[in-house]
C-alpha cells in the first residue's frame, strides 16, 4: 500500500482531530508488559459465558431512561466546535441526551480506575465505553465486568456490520462488545535506503538490513510477528507456538539485527534513516506522509494484526438500555458514514463507502479530492486479500499471560 498519493491521508492526517489508538497507548508508556503486570493484581474467578435465558432475563423489563454518559478516547468522534453532530442527531431520533467525555487516555490506566469499582459492584460513571482488544479488555469479560448485549436491540447491527467484526476471537458471537472502529500493524520502510518494493514479513530478518531493523516493545505485537514469519496463526497458537515464535525473534535479535526495540520513536528513527524498515501502525506513517515524508506501508504477504476499539457496557451502567441504543445507532450507515469520514480509520460498516462516494461527488476541490481517497483508501476498506492476511491478538487466560510474557519480555527488554 503506498500511500503517498493516497489524498486521504496526504490532506487528513494533518488535521489535528487524526490520532492513532496506539498513539495514545503508547504516550502513557505502557506496553503489553505493562498491562500484563497491571492485570496481576486484579483476583478474582472467570466468569462463566452468559446463557440465552439469562440474557433474556436479564434484559426484561430495563427501559430507555433518556440518558447515557459515554467514554471515549480523544478525538475520536465526528466534531464541529462543540457540538458532535452524530450524537445530535441520535438525540433528535431518541431522545436520549449523550454526555460524551474523552474519558479514556489508556486501556492500563482506564482499566486500573475503574477495576475496583466494578469489582465492588459500583456506578462507574459511565454507561457505555470503548476498549481495545487485549490484554485489558479480556480481563474485564473473564471477571464478568461487562454486560451481556441483547442482539435483539441490536438489529443495525446485524444488517449493516461487515462479517468480519462479527464473532471476533476475543469475544464469540460479540456477546459482550461490538467495533467502534479498528485499525492495523505492518511494516513501514524507507526507500530511499531499500531497493524495491517490501512486500514479506521475513525482510525483518534480511541480513542486508543488520542494524536497521526496528521491532516493537510491545510483547504481543512482536510476538504476532513471530509466528506470522513462522506461518503460525496467533489466532489459533498456543504455548509451543510461543516458543517457536520466542526462538526466531531471539534469533533475529542475537544477530544484531535489531536496532531497537521500539515504542513510538520508530517513528522518528524510520524518518531520520537510523532504521530502514520496522513494524509500523499505520497511523504514524500516514502523518508523516502527510508532512512529505518519503515512507511507504504495507501488510505483509504473511500477515499483519488488527486491532479493535470495542464498545461496551460496564455491568453497573445506570443506562444500560440508552447505551444500546446508541451502539446500535451507530450502525445506521449514514451515521457510519458521518463517523469514518472524520475519523478515517477502518470502518466496520462497508456500505458506507458508497455513501462517502455520493458525498464526494457533491464536494469541491480539496473536499471532493478528500473523500474519493477516503473511499478508495485499502487502509479504510481493506480488500478481500488484505483483510485475509489479518489477524488479532491471541486471547490469553490468567494463567497463559504470564507464560506469554516470560517468553517475550525478555526479548523486547533483555
Amino acid at each position: 500500500m503506498d500511500l503517498r498519493t493516497n489524498p486521504a491521508f496526504l490532506r487528513g492526517m494533518t488535521q489535528s482531530r487524526r490520532v492513532s489508538r496506539r498513539d495514545a497507548f503508547r504516550i502513557a508508556g505502557l506496553g503489553a508488559a505493562g498491562l500484563a503486570l497491571a492485570a496481576c493484581g486484579v483476583e478474582g474467578r472467570r466468569a462463566a459465558a452468559p446463557s440465552p435465558s439469562a440474557v433474556a432475563d436479564f434484559w426484561t423489563g430495563k427501559k430507555q431512561n433518556g440518558t447515557l454518559r459515554f467514554a471515549n478516547w480523544p478525538l475520536y468522534i465526528d466534531k464541529d466546535g462543540k457540538d458532535y453532530p452524530s450524537l445530535d442527531k441520535f438525540t433528535e431520533e431518541t431522545g436520549i441526551k449523550v454526555t460524551y467525555q474523552e474519558a479514556i487516555q489508556d486501556n492500563s490506566t482506564w482499566f486500573g480506575k475503574i477495576q475496583p469499582l466494578l469489582a465492588a459492584n459500583q456506578d462507574i460513571g459511565y454507561d457505555l465505553m470503548v476498549m481495545t482488544n487485549g490484554i485489558q479488555l479480556s480481563r474485564a469479560l473473564a471477571l464478568g465486568y461487562l454486560l451481556p448485549l441483547d442482539h435483539k436491540q441490536l438489529p443495525n447491527f446485524a444488517a449493516n456490520a461487515a462479517p468480519k467484526v462479527k464473532n471476533p476471537i476475543w469475544d464469540p458471537n460479540n456477546t459482550h462488545t461490538i467495533p467502534w472502529t479498528i485499525g492495523v500493524t505492518g511494516i513501514a520502510y524507507n526507500p530511499e535506503y531499500v531497493d524495491g518494493e517490501i512486500t514479506s514479513i521475513q525482510e525483518l530478518w534480511n541480513p542486508k538490513y543488520k542494524g536497521k531493523i526496528g521491532m516493537m516493545l510491545d510483547t504481543q505485537e512482536v510476538a504476532n510477528f513471530g509466528m506470522f514469519a513462522l506461518g503460525i496463526d496467533p489466532d489459533k497458537s498456543g504455548p509451543a507456538d510461543w516458543q517457536k515464535a520466542a526462538a526466531k525473534l531471539q534469533e533475529q535479535r542475537d544477530a544484531g539485527l535489531v536496532r531497537k526495540y521500539y515504542e513510538n520513536d520508530y517513528v522518528d528513527a524510520l524518518a531520520r534513516g537510523d532504521v530502514w524498515i520496522t513494524m509500523a501502525w499505520s497511523g504514524d506513517i500516514f502523518q508523516q506522509v502527510a508532512e512529505g515524508k518519503n515512507l511507504k506501508f504495507v501488510v505483509p504477504e504473511e500477515g499483519g494484526t488488527i486491532w479493535t476499539d470495542n464498545m461496551c457496557i460496564p455491568k453497573t451502567a445506570q443506562n444500560p438500555v440508552d447505551a444500546l441504543k446508541l451502539m446500535d445507532f451507530v450502525y445506521k450507515p449514514e451515521i457510519a458514514t458521518m463517523l469514518v469520514e472524520y475519523i478515517n480509520y477502518i470502518t466496520p460498516v462497508p456500505a458506507t463507502k458508497e455513501l462517502v462516494l455520493a458525498d464526494a461527488a457533491k464536494a469541491k476541490g480539496e473536499d471532493k479530492e478528500f473523500l474519493e481517497g477516503v473511499a478508495n483508501s485499502p487502509l479504510i476498506y481493506p480488500s478481500e486479500e488484505d483483510q485475509a492476511r489479518l489477524r488479532s491478538y491471541k486471547t490469553l487466560t490468567t494463567a497463559e499471560e504470564k507464560q506469554f510474557e516470560d517468553l517475550f519480555q525478555p526479548i523486547t527488554q533483555g
